[in-house]
């Protein structure tokens, strides 16, 4: 059972003022090549794994920006984190 929840909100520079959504769906095919659990939203993604996994994931991203052309990158990171388990489904039920 997966022990962390991580949302992440990923902000590249661009160079020249270009588009970030490119920057961003490469960020989420890091994602999902990973095969952990994940959501997209509006304004971060969220991830169920185990912490080390999740945090290995973001360096990755951060590392993919880099390669892509972006001279920095902010990520903003949120993580849940419960030995005892931890699951997306379990903390958002009763608003479905």
């Amino acid at each position: 059972m997966a022990n962390t929840l991580l949302s992440i909100q990923i902000i590249p520079k661009t160079k020249n003022g270009e588009d970030v959504i490119p920057f961003v769906d490469r960020a989420i095919e890091v994602i999902h090549q990973s095969g952990v659990k994940y959501r997209v939203g509006p304004l971060e993604t969220t991830m169920e794994g185990e912490l080390d996994q999740l945090l290995d994931i973001v360096k990755e991203m951060n590392q993919a920006m880099i390669e892509m052309g972006s001279p920095n990158v902010i990520s903003q990171v949120k993580i849940y984190y419960n030995p005892a388990g931890a699951s997306m489904d379990a903390l958002t039920e009763k608003y479905r």
